[in-house]
């Protein structure tokens, strides 16, 4: 009986263990987008995230079967210390797809244990095969994606099918692609907005910008009384807006700006390009193609489409001048293809901004929302959440700027940061998933704050140095910089800093997911 007690803690501690370490991968896994190629490369560059704690837990688990022949439950107890999850800042998200992944993750290791133990009654064959399932457990959702991969793009084509047959429904909606490198999310909200004026309209909503939060907005959101459905698309990989424009069907599209971002899975600047452009191949004859004038990227990309460009202080169809930039708005005038010229006011902060609304004003005004409406709808803009925010807490002007930031992003948002008077303060961790150009560029991106900063605050002692570089190369003060391990240490620190009777001015300048 006593053995049979000791036999039952002994799984039980196991499986807590296994648990452990699978709703961690996955989380992980669900971070990496469910890319087995992401996955992989993130582990072999994050050991100590996950493949660390588990040998040790493997080891710990030969070592307490050498030393205690059937296993002590005391010393599993110990085994699970190395493995249990930390507290994330974006939490796994238990999706119908993650509780997929989970089960057969369960079921391919429960049921050979168990099989195992019923035909030898070994407690050797059982510590074998804990120790080995121990050991595949960082790899275990990636089978279980594997094996599960009929089931899910059956499920999901049928999603597809549906939200493709609710467009077929609807055919005198316009249908508009938003892409680009950075400021295609900030386009589609002003672009919402400035539509509004004249149109229904919808627009996928935060940061939906893939297969499947595409189609849940069409399933949940799209009505038959909406006119457009403003569709922002977002790519990672070669093929990825193709994929999206064969499920929309886009009539118009607005590429924002390419340059480097994602170069790790993108591979190189060209295939960046060749991606964003994915939308303007596949629009109809006829259909509106609105491009970034002031983006290098693109007007070095040839294409044999008719384009509607917009521009800051250039020659665009649609072009910015007159710029008055402070912090508390921005004044601009816009001069239309027609040679209508008129002022717009907004409350947004910063001059990268006045294009990303050019471009909105651009399309809206080409779909029949006259200037002088515009107006008035510019004044209504609102700063798109986590994109240069304006946020005021407790006398602390905050810029939040903490979604995915890049190189012409982050240096905007210094440029705002330089607007306001006060003691200036910059929190961020730096820029990933810039490939083999992310030590240089977030070195560059130290001498931008270096230029700017009465004080820095960085983010992570792993991304820090060449930050730290670049502020050294500037003969930035150490005793103005602070490299915190945590948030909430970085925020703790800025709250501390004495400012010398300034205002203080905290710009939070990217926000890493919990893989990095």
């Amino acid at each position: 009986m006593f053995d049979t007690v000791i036999m039952i803690l002994r799984y039980v501690m196991f499986y807590l263990m296994y648990a452990f370490v699978l709703i961690d991968t996955m989380h992980f896994f669900q971070l990496n987008s469910y890319k087995p190629v992401t996955q992989l490369r993130w582990l072999k560059k994050n050991p100590d995230k996950i493949v660390y704690p588990v040998c040790a837990a493997v080891v710990s688990l030969i070592i307490n079967y050498l030393i205690h022949g059937n296993g002590s439950p005391a010393a599993y107890a110990i085994v699970l210390l190395f493995v249990i999850p930390k507290k994330a800042k974006k939490p796994l998200v238990y999706t119908p797809r993650v509780r997929r992944m989970l089960l057969t993750s369960a079921a391919v290791t429960v049921i050979p244990m168990v099989l195992i133990h019923a035909l030898t009654g070994s407690a050797t064959a059982l510590v074998v095969t804990q120790s080995v399932y121990a050991a595949l457990s960082p790899f275990m959702v990636m089978i279980a994606n594997f094996i599960n991969k009929p089931i899910e793009k059956r499920i999901n084509n049928g999603y597809i099918n549906d939200a493709k047959r609710i467009l077929a429904s609807c055919p005198e909606l316009k249908i508009i692609g938003v892409t680009g490198s950075y400021g295609k999310t900030s386009v589609k909200y002003y672009l919402h907005t400035l539509l509004q004026a004249k149109y229904n309209v919808l627009m996928t909503p935060e940061s939906y910008n893939t297969p499947m939060g595409v189609v849940k907005t069409i399933r949940g959101s799209l009505k038959s009384t909406d006119e457009f459905f403003i569709c922002e698309m977002g790519a990672r990989w070669v093929g990825d807006i193709k994929e999206l424009c064969d499920i929309v069907h886009p009539q118009h599209g607005i590429i924002t700006s390419i340059g480097p971002q994602h170069l790790e899975s993108f591979g190189s600047l060209e295939n960046v390009v060749k991606t964003k452009f994915e939308l303007a191949d596949s629009l109809p004859e006829g259909g509106y193609l609105f491009l970034n004038g002031d983006d290098e990227n693109i007007k070095a990309h040839e294409t044999n489409r008719p384009c509607i460009r917009y521009t800051v202080e250039g020659d665009g169809d649609y072009n910015a001048t007159d710029i008055s930039v402070s912090s508390k708005g921005t004044s601009f005038t816009v001069t239309a293809p027609t040679g209508e010229a008129e002022r717009f006011s907004t409350k947004i902060i910063g001059r990268h901004n006045v294009l990303n609304i050019v471009g909105a004003i651009a399309v809206a005004h080409t779909f029949g929302v006259p200037m002088k409406m515009l107006k008035g709808q510019v004044r209504k803009l609102e700063g798109v959440p986590h994109r240069l925010e304006l946020i005021n807490r407790n006398g602390i002007t905050l810029i939040d700027d903490a979604y995915n930031s890049n190189p012409a992003g982050s240096k905007a948002a210094l440029d705002a940061l330089s607007l306001f008077d006060g003691f200036k303060i910059a929190v961020t961790p730096g820029m990933v998933e810039l490939g083999e150009k992310q030590e240089e560029l977030n070195r560059e991106f130290g001498r931008q704050m270096a230029r700017v900063c009465d004080y820095v605050i960085l983010v992570g002692k792993r991304q820090a140095p060449p930050m730290l570089e670049g502020l050294r190369e500037m003969a930035y003060g150490e005793d103005r910089i602070f490299v915190a391990d945590t948030v909430q240490e970085a925020f703790a620190h800025a709250y501390s800093i004495n400012s010398k009777g300034k205002d203080k001015v905290i710009l939070i300048e990217n926000d890493l997911p919990d893989n990095y």
